[in-house]
C-alpha cells in the first residue's frame, strides 16, 4: 500500500480503497488520490479517524461534506490526498451497489489479503473497457452521475454500454437542479481531456448538453456562409479539436515560438485551470451568441454581426451560472470580445507599428491566447479560399504573437511620468492627461517619440491642436 492507506488500516482496523483509486490503479495509472471507506457511520466516527490519520502523517484534515459526513486529509509536503467516507450500508458490498458505474464500485481491503470485492461485475467491464450503471436507479440518484459519465468515458477512453446511456438520458434533466459547483467541475475536467470531443458526443447522446449547456445546442443547425464548411456546432467543435492540438503541438502553427506557446498555456489561471484549460471554455464559447445575431444581406450573403460582442456577454453568463471564478468568467469573454480582430487585419497587412499596438492595446490582457484562438478558428474554417486564407492569417498570427509575448513580458509605457507631464504643460491630472499618456505610450511603441524632451513636444502639440 502506501503510508496514508497503511495508516488507516492501522487506525480504523477494516477500512477499504474505492472508487476511482483503485480503478486507476487496476489500470496502471498512476494517482495518490484515494477514496477510502471506514467502518463508521457518523460523523463523528470518520472525524475521529481523519484527526487521527492527520496525526500520524503530518497532514492536515478537514471535514469534506457535512451532509455526507465525508472528510479530506491532505499532505502538500508528499503530494497525497485521501477523502475518507461512511460505510453506507451493513457491509461494503451494500456500500458498492450503491455508487453509479461498476468500474467504480469494486474494493479492497487495506488489511488482510487485499482480496478484490467485485458485487457488480467491475473488474470484467474493466477488462472490457465499458462504463456500465450497477444499478437501474444509480443516475436517479444523483443527476451530476451522467455528466460525469460523460467525463471518465473520455478521460478513461471507455465504451458506454447502451442501457447505461439511456438510463444516463433519462435522469439527464434533473442536471438543472444539482449545484452549479459540482457541474462546473465535472465540465471543466471534461474539457482538459485529451479526449474531450468524445466526452462532448456522450454528453450529446445523454441529452446531457440539453440540460447543462443549452446554448451549445442552438448552435446546431445554424449555417453560415460559403466560407464555413460546417455549421456552427461542427464549427464550434472544430475549433475546440484545432485548440486542443495547437496546446499538444504548436510547432506545425507557431515554428520557433511553439516553446514560448507551450509555456504560456500551461500557466496557472483560474478554477485550477491553466491557460490552455481556459483557452477550451473559450474556444467551446467563442460563437455562442451566432443564432441571435445570424442575418442574411438582400444578395444572400450570411452575417453574424456583433456576435463576438454579444457572445462576450453570453459566455460570461454562462460560466456566471456554473459559478465560474470571475477571473475565468472575464477571461472566456475577452477572448471571446477579441477573437475576430486578428482576421480583420489580415486586410491590412503590412502592418505599421500603431496597427500592432490597436490589436495589442485592444485585447489586453488576452492578447497571446486570443492571438491563439484566431489560429485554432481560422484551421477549423475550410470554404472557399481557405488555403489561401489560413496561409495569410497563419504569416501574421506568428508576427502578433511574438510581439504579444514580448508586450506581457515588457510592457510598453510612455518616455515621461504623468506627474512629469502635469509641470511641463501646467495641467490639471484628470481624464486629459490620462488620454495624453496613451497617446504618448503608442507613439513611444511606434517609435515617433523616444526621449522625454520629444515626449513633452508632442503631447504639447496635441494640447494646442486638442
Amino acid at each position: 500500500m502506501t503510508e496514508p492507506l497503511d495508516a488507516i488500516a492501522a487506525i480504523a482496523g477494516d477500512a477499504w480503497l474505492v472508487g476511482g483509486a483503485l480503478r486507476d490503479r487496476l489500470l496502471g495509472r498512476q494517482t495518490a488520490d484515494y477514496d477510502v471507506v471506514v467502518p463508521a457511520h457518523r460523523g463523528d466516527e470518520v472525524r475521529r479517524i481523519a484527526r487521527a490519520l492527520g496525526r500520524a502523517t503530518s497532514a492536515y484534515s478537514f471535514a469534506l461534506s457535512d451532509e455526507f459526513s465525508a472528510w479530506r486529509v491532505v499532505s502538500r509536503e508528499r503530494g497525497w490526498q485521501v477523502d475518507l467516507l461512511p460505510l453506507e450500508g451493513d457491509t461494503i458490498e451494500e456500500d458498492l451497489l450503491r455508487r453509479d458505474l461498476t468500474v467504480n464500485a469494486i474494493a479492497q481491503p487495506l488489511a488482510g489479503d487485499g482480496a478484490l470485492v467485485d458485487p457488480a461485475g467491475g473488474l470484467g467491464d474493466l477488462r472490457a473497457r465499458r462504463m456500465r450503471a450497477v444499478a437501474p436507479d444509480a443516475f436517479e440518484r444523483d443527476p451530476l452521475r451522467a455528466l460525469r459519465l460523460a467525463r471518465l468515458a473520455c478521460e478513461l477512453g471507455f465504451s458506454v454500454d447502451s442501457r447505461t446511456l439511456a438510463l444516463a438520458r433519462a435522469s439527464a434533466p434533473g442536471l438543472p437542479g444539482v449545484a452549479a459547483e459540482r457541474v462546473f467541475a465535472e465540465l471543466s475536467r471534461l474539457l482538459v481531456a485529451d479526449r474531450a470531443l468524445d466526452g462532448l458526443d456522450v454528453m450529446d447522446a445523454a441529452a446531457v448538453t440539453d440540460a447543462v449547456l443549452p446554448e451549445l445546442v442552438a448552435l446546431r443547425g445554424v449555417e453560415q456562409s460559403r466560407f464555413h464548411h460546417l455549421d456552427v456546432y461542427g464549427h464550434t467543435r472544430a475549433v475546440l479539436a484545432e485548440a486542443i492540438a495547437l496546446e499538444r503541438d504548436p510547432e506545425p502553427a507557431f515554428g520557433d515560438q511553439a516553446d514560448a506557446v507551450r509555456e504560456l498555456l500551461a500557466a496557472p489561471l483560474a478554477n485550477e485551470l491553466n491557460r490552455g484549460g481556459a483557452l477550451r471554455f473559450a474556444a467551446l464559447l467563442h460563437d455562442i451568441a451566432k443564432p441571435q445575431t445570424r442575418g442574411e444581406t438582400a444578395e444572400g450573403m450570411v452575417s453574424f454581426m456583433g456576435h463576438d460582442v454579444a457572445g462576450a456577454e453570453l459566455s460570461a453568463a454562462i460560466l456566471t451560472r456554473l459559478r465560474a471564478s470571475s477571473r475565468l468568467v472575464e477571461y472566456v469573454a475577452d477572448v471571446t470580445r477579441y477573437h475576430l480582430r486578428l482576421g480583420f487585419l489580415v486586410r491590412r497587412v503590412p502592418l505599421d507599428r500603431r496597427d500592432i499596438y490597436g490589436y495589442l492595446d485592444a485585447t489586453s490582457p488576452v492578447q497571446a491566447d486570443v492571438t491563439v484562438l484566431s489560429v485554432a478558428d481560422r484551421l477549423a474554417t475550410r470554404g472557399d479560399n481557405s488555403d489561401r486564407a489560413i496561409a495569410r492569417h497563419l504569416e501574421l498570427a506568428r508576427q502578433l504573437l511574438r510581439e504579444a509575448l514580448q508586450w506581457r513580458a515588457d510592457p510598453p509605457r510612455p518616455p515621461i511620468r504623468g506627474d512629469e507631464l502635469v509641470a511641463a504643460l501646467g495641467i490639471r491630472p484628470g481624464p486629459q492627461l490620462g488620454e495624453l499618456l496613451h497617446e504618448l505610450e503608442a507613439a513611444a511603441y511606434a517609435g515617433e517619440v523616444s526621449s522625454r524632451e520629444e515626449a513633452i513636444g508632442y503631447a504639447r502639440h496635441l494640447t494646442q491642436r486638442g
